[in-house]
C-alpha cells in the first residue's frame, strides 16, 4: 500500500502511532494536539522560512503535533484537510475554548481594546475560527482580542453560494501556497470558497479533482463546474467565463473559457475532466 506523502505524517524517523505496522519508521509518537493562534500560520515543506511554502493553517485551526525542534520548528498534521508539514512553533498553543464564530469577511482586524483607534494586533482572513466571549459595544470580545462583531458568523452560518466567495478575491495576488487575500493559489481559492459554504474539501488540485463532484462534458458548463487540468484547476461562473488563480494574471482573475484553453493548451496541457459539485 503506498502513501500520500502530503497526508502521511510519517519521516524515516518519525511517525504518527496510528501509522505503526503501515510504515516504517525509527520510532512513533502519539502527538499533541495544539491550535494556530495568529491570523495565518505558514506550514512550510522544510524547517526553515526559505523552504517552500505548501499550504497555510488559519488562526483556529487544529494541527497535531509530532515533533518540535530547538530552532522553533513543529512537524505535524492540519486537522482540517490533513496536510502534513512544518509550522513555526509561536504560531501554535494548546487549544483553549472551542471555536464559536468563523470570520465572514475578507480580512478584519484584532483590536487590543474595544476602539477602533488601538494599533491592532492582528489581521484574521477570511475562515479562521474564534471562540467568542462576549460582546462589548460593537465588538466580539475573543482571548485574543477584540473584533469587529459584523465581521464574525457563528460556525453553523454558512455562505448560500461558493462561487459567489471566490468572486470576491478578485485581484487577490497569485500564491504558492496561499489561502488569503495576501495571496492564494487555484486550488486555496477552491477550498476557502468551499469552506466557506461549510463543504468539505481538500488541499491540492489533484485530490480535488478525485473527491469532489460527477464528472460531465465541457460542452455542458454550468456556473460552479470545477475545471480541471494538471496541476490547476478554476471555478466556471458560466458556459463562457471562469474564475481562477492563476500565474498567467498573477492574480485571480475572471477571463473567458475559450481564452483559458487556448493559452494553456499552447502549452501542452489539456483539461482532465470537468466536475459538477451537484
Amino acid at each position: 500500500m503506498t502513501f500520500d506523502p502530503r497526508l502521511t505524517p510519517a519521516r524515516p524517523d518519525l511517525a504518527a502511532v496510528h501509522m505503526r505496522g503501515k510504515i516504517e519508521a525509527e520510532r512513533f509518537v502519539e502527538g499533541t494536539l495544539q491550535e494556530a493562534i495568529v491570523g495565518q500560520a505558514p506550514l512550510r515543506k522544510a524547517p526553515s522560512h526559505d523552504a517552500p511554502l505548501l499550504t497555510e493553517a488559519l488562526r483556529g485551526e487544529r494541527v497535531m503535533v509530532y515533533e518540535t525542534d530547538d530552532e522553533g520548528w513543529i512537524w505535524g498534521q492540519l486537522q482540517d484537510d490533513g496536510y502534513v508539514g512544518y509550522l513555526p512553533a509561536a504560531a501554535l498553543l494548546t487549544p483553549g475554548a472551542e471555536p464559536t464564530h468563523r470570520v465572514t469577511a475578507l480580512r478584519t482586524l484584532m483590536f487590543p481594546e474595544a476602539s477602533i483607534k488601538a494599533p491592532p494586533v492582528d489581521a484574521l482572513p477570511l475562515g479562521a475560527r474564534v471562540a467568542v466571549l462576549r460582546s462589548q459595544d460593537t465588538f466580539a470580545v475573543t482571548a485574543g482580542g477584540f473584533l469587529p462583531a459584523r465581521h464574525l458568523a457563528p460556525l453553523a452560518t454558512v455562505e448560500p453560494d461558493f462561487v459567489a466567495v471566490a468572486e470576491r478575491f478578485v485581484g487577490v495576488p497569485y500564491l504558492w501556497g496561499g489561502k488569503t487575500t495576501l495571496g492564494l493559489d487555484c486550488s486555496g481559492l477552491v477550498q476557502v470558497a468551499l469552506y466557506a459554504c461549510g463543504i468539505k474539501c481538500p488541499r491540492d488540485s489533484d485530490m480535488q479533482e478525485k473527491a469532489l463532484g460527477q464528472p460531465i462534458a465541457l460542452a455542458g458548463l454550468q456556473r460552479g463546474d470545477l475545471i480541471f487540468w494538471k496541476g490547476h484547476v478554476a471555478i466556471a461562473l458560466g458556459r463562457n467565463s471562469m474564475i481562477h488563480a492563476n500565474a498567467f494574471h498573477m492574480a485571480v482573475a475572471i477571463e473567458p473559457v475559450a481564452e483559458a484553453l487556448a493559452r494553456i493548451g499552447a502549452t501542452g496541457t489539456q483539461v482532465t475532466s470537468v466536475r459538477r459539485l451537484k
